[in-house]
């Protein structure tokens, strides 16, 4: 951070939250804001889930399989057994789709596992950038790309399966019937219920993944406050292992959960744009 003195902790926090833009955020909504270090992250974690899948595929063989081997096949296994449970019809494309979106958030939440003052350290120390947030999915804007996204897939499988045609004519007569008078009705409430399911979808992962990167903040600063003194401030420095490191191991299962979660809605909406009201 610039400046010769030390940060205050409200300082610390807000630099720490502060994404790498092409310019001053003036709005709630401003589409002309880009956050640079959202979409470098997240296209880093992509190129190495891709790399990683497709090192695995040109790696198999019918023979014993190795580690990284049967860990991959074990993935898709679970991710086909889901994907056949939930989506009724062809899912030569979704599973794959799964399981990539599954390994991406994995990479992207484990972004907050590393120590939160390396990257910003690094892009200050060495490229002279002064704000730097790697973590994509604490990123709203991340996360309601990705969802939008899902909205899109289930747009376009919801005309291919039943038809523009039937997916219009659902559009409008259900879930209350066909009755001229109630088409605004159906159309309302199918319009929130599709923009429901985006919104959630991102919130769901931006909520917990953003209050994670924030607890780990607040415990970094425990440990800011110690002089290497043997005094109290030691006592701080010693609660800022034993959080971190207690913290830690849980947000595992989060970063765990949260991609699993995320992969199982994105099935499940799909395959409703399977399916008929």
């Amino acid at each position: 951070m610039a400046g010769s003195q030390a940060p205050t902790a409200t300082e610390y926090i807000v630099h720490h939250l502060t994404h790498l833009s092409t310019e001053k955020q003036k709005f709630i909504v401003d589409f002309s804001v880009v956050n640079v270090d959202t979409i470098v992250f997240s296209l880093a974690c992509l190129g190495l889930t891709l790399f990683l899948l497709h090192r695995a595929a040109r790696a198999a063989t019918t023979g014993v399989p190795g580690r990284f081997q049967a860990f991959v096949e074990m993935m898709v296994e679970m991710v086909e057994e889901q994907s056949k449970s939930i989506v009724h019809g062809d899912r030569s494309f979704i599973a794959p789709l799964a399981i990539t979106v599954f390994i991406w958030i994995i990479f992207m939440n484990a972004i907050d596992l590393i120590p939160v003052d390396l990257f910003p350290w690094i892009a200050h120390n060495v490229f002279h950038i002064e704000y730097l947030r790697p973590l994509p999915t604490a990123d709203l804007n991340g996360t309601i790309g990705m969802s939008f996204g899902v909205l899109l897939l289930m747009l376009y499988y919801g005309i291919k399966i039943k038809g523009f045609g039937g997916w219009l004519h659902e559009l409008f007569t259900a879930p209350f019937g066909a009755n001229p008078l109630l088409w605004p009705f159906n159309f309302l409430l199918n319009l929130i219920e599709y923009l429901a399911k985006m919104v959630s979808l991102g919130m769901r992962l931006f909520g917990n993944m953003y209050a994670g990167e924030l607890l780990f903040f607040l415990i970094a600063l425990l440990g800011g406050t110690w002089a290497f003194r043997a005094d109290g401030s030691l006592l701080l420095a010693l609660g800022h292992v034993l959080a971190g490191t207690g913290w830690l191991l849980f947000h595992i299962l989060i970063v765990i959960l949260q991609a699993f979660i995320f992969m199982m809605l994105t099935l499940v909406y799909i395959g409703q744009a399977h399916e008929g009201h």
